[in-house]
């Protein structure tokens, strides 16, 4: 089946739209060399979905990401998804790690929500507390609260492969069908992960909704995209100074900086710290 896409579809009988997306190389490419716990990587699989369809309506340049940082022994997910569909993301948690329920994993702590694109003087950002007992519910009540219109979605992960739907109303569905959200939600319930998860786009929606005209929109690309960047990781030495950089060298033998989102590692020994400072500034602005 096709994968690494999302569609964006809609109800239109009932006024509901929605999502769905696939990932398989683009997901298995963020955790390459990551070794995950499975209870990890299923948070952060889900999350990656959840992403991938918020970050289809962005209108113009820009990025979204999403958050998680609890108490627990999960302490930290990130994803984030630009407007062409280029993701990258993380997750921080024990090494004593055992499986459990979500909101055992996660603990106490809060969703947050960065939108930054082209325009806005500063990034926008919302900061919620984390309430539901799955990656799905902490969303659909997010989505609900802020977007003031009914939601639903359901996600998946194997340690190959990441599926969702997404579904909610417009603004006068109700008018238009009194019963036809509750009558998606019934619906809805009868999916298994097993189906989301291996069943393509275009026969999953007709089977789901027999009764429903469906209009599925192209799909779009997703890619896994998190290049190198020495030149940040420069930026970042000339910012704390030469003096405390060659401190650090001479006390350690080398400088490390590893770069938690996308996994990359960055060593410098004298001759290439000196040639940091070495360099033009202005390549850094």
């Amino acid at each position: 089946m096709p994968t690494d896409q999302t569609h964006r579809f809609l109800l239109e009988n009932l006024d509901i739209r929605g999502a769905w997306v696939s990932l398989d190389t683009a997901w298995n490419a963020l955790l390459a060399q990551r070794n995950y716990p499975p209870p990890v990587s299923e948070l952060l699989g889900e999350m990656t979905a959840v992403s991938v369809m918020l970050a289809a309506n962005l209108k113009q340049a820009g990025r979204l990401t999403l958050q998680i940082q609890g108490s627990g022994p999960v302490s930290l997910l990130v994803i984030d998804c630009d407007e062409q569909l280029r993701l990258r993301g993380m997750a921080r948690h024990d090494q004593t790690l055992v499986p459990a329920p979500v909101p055992d994993l996660l603990g106490h702590g809060q969703l947050a929500l960065t939108l930054d694109t082209v325009g806005l003087k500063q990034p926008y950002q919302s900061l919620v507390p984390l309430e539901g007992n799955t990656i799905s519910a902490i969303f659909e009540h997010y989505l609900s609260q802020s977007e003031q219109q009914p939601t639903r979605l359901l996600l998946a992960a194997r340690p190959n492969r990441v599926a969702g739907l997404f579904l909610q109303t417009l603004p006068g569905a109700h008018a238009k069908d009194p019963d036809g959200w509750n009558r998606i939600n019934l619906l809805a319930n009868t999916l298994k992960s097993d189906e989301l998860l291996d069943t393509p786009v275009t026969e999953l929606l007709p089977r789901l909704f027999p009764e429903d005209d469906i209009r599925l929109y192209d799909p779009r690309t997703v890619t896994h995209h998190c290049p190198r960047d020495p030149e940040k990781i420069h930026a970042m030495l000339r910012s704390l100074g030469r003096d405390e950089c060659e401190a650090a060298l001479h006390e350690q033998g080398e400088i490390h900086v590893h770069d938690d989102l996308c996994g990359h590692d960055y060593r410098f020994d004298a001759t290439r710290l000196a040639a940091v400072f070495e360099e033009p500034e202005h390549r850094y602005h």
